[in-house]
């Protein structure tokens, strides 16, 4: 049986690019939740849906990759309503950004990914301005 980096490695091929890009336990932690949710709701939009929920339990969104977070659990309100709650009603993600993360955190990330003076955004501003710079990575990343 390969151990789990050989087994991550296997799967990179057919998960999303900013996937492929992160550590073995985000690679495992997508493709084994889509292939739970793809025997549960078939092969389509919800499958990949409750996937990247599962992954961003576990990860952020940091540039054009995924990184473990601090402390595991929901992203942002929307994450934490739960199925039927967040089916009914649909607020704005925090796209993979950990909005709940501590405002030194996300200094932090916002510092890493190219965000001029983060330090005098509130929280807000400095979620909207990660989510920015992650989508101009994954952009930059993906034309290479």
């Amino acid at each position: 049986m390969p151990d789990k980096h050989e087994q991550a490695e296997q799967m990179r091929d057919d998960v999303p690019s900013t996937v492929a890009r992160s550590d073995d336990k985000a690679v495992r932690t997508y493709k084994k939740t889509l292939e739970s949710a793809e025997e549960t709701y078939g092969d389509g939009e919800r499958a990949h849906r409750t996937a990247f929920a599962s992954l961003k339990h576990t990860h952020e969104k940091v540039g054009d990759h995924w990184e473990p977070k601090e402390h595991p659990g929901p992203s942002d309100p929307q994450a934490a309503l739960g199925t039927p709650a967040s089916r009914d009603r649909s607020r704005p993600t925090a796209q993979g950004v950990d909005a709940n993360a501590s405002t030194g955190h996300l200094v932090d990330v916002a510092r890493r990914v190219g965000v001029a003076d983060p330090q005098n955004l509130d929280r807000d501003e400095l979620v909207r301005a990660i989510e920015k710079a992650n989508a101009r990575a994954t952009a930059r990343a993906r034309r290479r």
